[in-house]
């Protein structure tokens, strides 16, 4: 991605940021190419601060029709039926995202995810999922470890006021900056399924519950074929019963995921915006550094709870068992 030198006209309107990451970084930033799919509150927030931050293009997926439901903590659709009607929320989005930097190639993608092939995938140099569901981000993050180049792939999700990224950057080399010099770093990251699959029982009892509670909300949207968000209270009884099964299958006591935690997450089925603009500006910040090769990433999960207000990365990886 290191590509042309920046133009007159960008270096003019990137002047900010160039003094804060350099030049360099910048120029990978405007040839980046970043797909979004699955556009709610958070991601909402995520493509207005890359589009700002200026990426090369951003391509949107959300087929959604635009309607008074996906108005809630998107701010990307503006709030008049007449403007957004008979527009996916991809087309919607797209149009305002474009007012937010003219220098930004925004345009918008139709299609099943999970029906796209690796070629599909090649075109890109990070990959979002926005409210995926746990067979979709498998397939994805497989397709894009599969290319010969490096695609940095991202999840989020957000349900009330708790978020979840994931990142996998693969064999991610990068710089940071100490005290006296610059130093060459180098992670390795596990790719999505394997980080689901580690084993409950050794991971340290500090770690996030969150961790815990997505992974049942995943095998019960999964287990009864509901889309991301179509669970409510009615369901708390099952969503339990998973939770127990889950807990015995890992050796690990029920106390371990909290009953009141998986009641938020399935009736809180709605975005928290002051909640969509920390975890949107954090998971930009980290694709930011990825595309720019500056800063330690975040490996591999971040969870933010607006309940206690503290956000913590979590590297949940095989290491446990080794």
């Amino acid at each position: 991605m290191d590509g042309e030198e920046l133009t007159e006209q960008e270096t003019a309107l990137y002047d900010r940021q160039i003094r804060v990451w350099g030049a360099n970084a910048q120029r990978r930033l405007t040839k980046a190419h970043i797909l979004v799919s699955g556009i709610k509150g958070t991601v909402a927030e995520f493509c207005k601060n890359i589009v700002l931050a200026g990426v090369g293009s951003v391509t949107l997926m959300d087929d959604r029709l635009a309607n008074m439901e996906a108005l809630n903590a998107n701010f990307l659709i503006p709030p008049d039926e007449n403007v957004y009607s008979g527009k996916t929320v991809a087309e919607i989005c797209s149009d305002s995202l474009k007012d937010f930097n003219p220098m930004v190639r925004v345009s918008v993608e139709k299609g099943d995810l999970s029906m796209l092939g690796t070629d599909f995938f090649e075109q890109f140099d990070v990959v979002v999922i926005g409210y995926g569901s746990r067979a979709t981000k498998k397939y994805v993050n497989e397709k894009c470890r599969k290319l010969k180049k490096r695609v940095a792939f991202y999840t989020v999700d957000c349900r009330d006021s708790c978020g979840e990224i994931f990142v996998d950057l693969q064999d991610y080399k990068y710089t940071k900056k100490t005290l006296e010099e610059m130093v060459e770093c180098e992670l390795n990251f596990p790719s999505f399924q394997e980080a689901i699959s580690v084993p409950w029982k050794p991971i340290p009892r500090r770690t996030a519950k969150l961790y815990f509670a997505m992974r049942v909300i995943e095998v019960f949207e999964e287990s009864e074929g509901r889309k991301h968000g179509e669970c409510s209270l009615l369901d708390l009884a099952r969503v339990l019963e998973i939770k127990k099964q889950l807990c015995e299958a890992n050796s690990v006591s029920e106390s371990h995921i909290p009953d009141i935690l998986l009641e938020r997450l399935i009736t809180g089925t709605t975005e928290f915006p002051p909640v969509c603009a920390i975890v949107g500006g954090i998971l930009a910040q980290e694709v930011i550094k990825a595309v720019s090769g500056k800063g330690d990433p975040l490996k591999n999960f971040f969870y933010y709870d607006g309940e206690d207000g503290k956000g913590v990365m979590e590297d949940i990886s095989d290491s446990f068992t080794s």
